[in-house]
């Protein structure tokens, strides 16, 4: 935590940016506050470690300013030379999911035998709510095929490792969270280009097996060797467990402004339409994820934990595939957007459900 002067400067400092940019944006157009708005979002991101309260928005914040750094200067991010950017995503997410191979374990899959009903209905939910109301908003959008076909996509792809983050800070179940998260994962090769191929085969060509084999690459064999490198040096290696929530939050940066530079002309033509459709399907997957565990019989804290699951989904994951897939700009951009803003509403209901008691827990 920063001294609190220091942090009262930088208040100071992105509450100027702040009304600098809206300032330019207002009298002169949002194109010339660029660099304000970029500033901005950064500037926040380090005030907001300085304080207990907002330190959870942090991360949000960062990956704002990276979408912003891409809406601005797409230029810096498709190519180098010869050398497209877009290469980058994949090693990012094995390098991603290699880091959540190393923070797991045996025990982590030991939840399927305790929680079972929770697992089920769980690993259900994701595999079921997010896909059809993603097929639903696809149909509904009018966005070109492949676009839409992003939305669903998303909605195909297992919950992600920010899910667990989000359940810590709401005190739902940790445990049956990560559990759901790491069976949903492991599944997402075979289970993911099934639901693709079924609900988005009429939007663009799928070809199940290749998407089959593109997973199994980006997911079981990094975290596979995550999982070895665990067991053989658990506990002797306490610097890379510090240090890979740092590497997986900056690829998934780098891979946001990759994704968001390539498809920047689509994006600004339809952003704020594909950002409305995105805010529906994350809260669909809160409330249906929620109201199907009440009515399943779970209690109320591994309710909260199923609605975090299923409404979060492993945007870094989706990119993958979309860029596998060869569509990157298009399929890719539905995923884009979901990431960022899944963690800002993840973040909102965290810190609502933190401080709301469940009955029989003293919650402070």
């Amino acid at each position: 935590m920063f001294n609190p002067t220091i942090t009262k400067i930088l208040s100071a400092v992105t509450g100027v940016m702040f009304f600098a940019a809206l300032g330019i944006s207002l009298f002169l157009g949002i194109a010339h506050a660029g660099l304000l708005w970029i500033g901005f979002f950064f500037c926040c991101a380090i005030t907001f470690l300085g304080s207990p309260k907002l330190k959870g928005y942090a991360y949000s914040m960062m990956i704002f300013g990276s979408v912003a750094l891409a809406l601005y200067f797409p230029h810096y991010f498709i190519e180098y030379g010869s050398f497209k950017f877009s290469g980058l995503i994949v090693p990012l997410i094995q390098i991603i999911m290699f880091g959540m191979g190393t923070s797991m374990s045996i025990k982590d899959f030991l939840g399927v035998v305790k929680m079972p009903k929770g697992v089920l209905i769980g690993v259900l939910c994701q595999f079921s709510i997010m896909p059809f109301i993603g097929y639903s908003l696809a149909n509904m959008s009018g966005f070109s095929p492949e676009i839409a076909a992003g939305i669903i996509l998303i909605g195909c792809s297992p919950s992600g490792m920010a899910s667990n983050v989000m359940s810590y800070l709401a005190r739902a179940n940790l445990a049956l969270s990560i559990t759901v998260t790491s069976v949903t994962t492991l599944l997402a090769p075979f289970v993911t280009p099934f639901l693709m191929g079924w609900l988005a085969g009429e939007f663009v060509a799928i070809d199940v097996l290749d998407m089959m084999f593109s997973i199994v690459k980006m997911v079981i064999i990094p975290i596979g060797a995550g999982l070895i490198f665990n067991y053989f040096l658990q506990g002797k290696a306490k610097w890379l467990d510090d240090l890979m929530p740092i590497i997986s939050m900056a690829a998934i940066a780098l891979i946001l402004i990759v994704i968001v530079a390539a498809g920047r002309d689509s994006l600004l033509e339809i952003g704020p339409l594909l950002i409305i459709l995105v805010v529906i399907h994350n809260l669909a997957g809160y409330t249906l994820g929620y109201w199907a565990s009440r009515l399943l019989r779970l209690n109320e804290k591994d309710c909260r934990t199923i609605a975090i699951e299923v409404g979060m989904q492993n945007g870094g994951l989706a990119s993958g595939i979309a860029k596998e897939m060869g569509k990157i700009a298009t399929v890719g951009l539905a995923p884009a957007v979901f990431g960022p803003l899944m963690n800002v509403t993840g973040s909102l209901l965290a810190s609502y459900w933190h401080k709301k008691p469940i009955k029989g827990e003293d919650i402070k």
